[in-house]
């Protein structure tokens, strides 16, 4: 789930970052019903991964490791689920709320809710914030796994490798 999640996810950021950029071109809504149709599935798997996660400890840490690393390693697990959470959230509500509303793969999911323009854009406001954490919270995640790889030599790494 771990890797699935981290190449959707990048996956993601690629496309919203690409749409953003072709926004107005005839594509452009191809692409916005893509991305929502895959933010969807992402959120999905996000909820599969909480809940799995909730009732499954994972293995300790090292006891070698520094107190500072440990707790930089909760505070990077803690940002990280919490951004997995906001992003499908305020991507859905962001769409539920503007008058395009939510396709899932051209299929046109009900609507709950009349169109309110300023409250879509807030929470797109939220959603394209959080994408930023996102990016800086696994570019941490990312390096420390490598630095735990290469330069420490330790077997952290291996608890997230297949």
């Amino acid at each position: 789930m771990h890797w699935v999640l981290a190449v959707l996810i990048a996956s993601m950021v690629a496309l919203g970052w690409y749409m953003m950029t072709i926004e107005k071109s005839p594509a452009g809504p191809w692409y916005f019903d893509l991305h929502r149709s895959v933010g969807l599935l992402v959120g999905a798997l996000v909820l599969m991964r909480v809940l799995w996660r909730a009732f499954h400890i994972p293995q300790p840490l090292p006891a070698s490791l520094p107190r500072w690393q440990v707790r930089a390693s909760s505070l990077i697990e803690i940002l990280l689920y919490i951004c997995m959470v906001v992003m499908p959230v305020t991507g859905y509500l962001g769409s539920a709320y503007s008058k395009s509303g939510v396709r899932f793969f051209g299929l046109e999911l009900p609507g709950w809710t009349a169109p309110d323009r300023t409250l879509s854009h807030e929470l797109f406001s939220i959603h394209s914030a959080t994408v930023w954490v996102l990016v800086v919270v696994v570019c941490l995640h990312a390096a420390a796994g490598i630095r735990h790889l290469v330069v420490d030599r330790e077997l952290v790494f291996n608890r997230m490798w297949f």
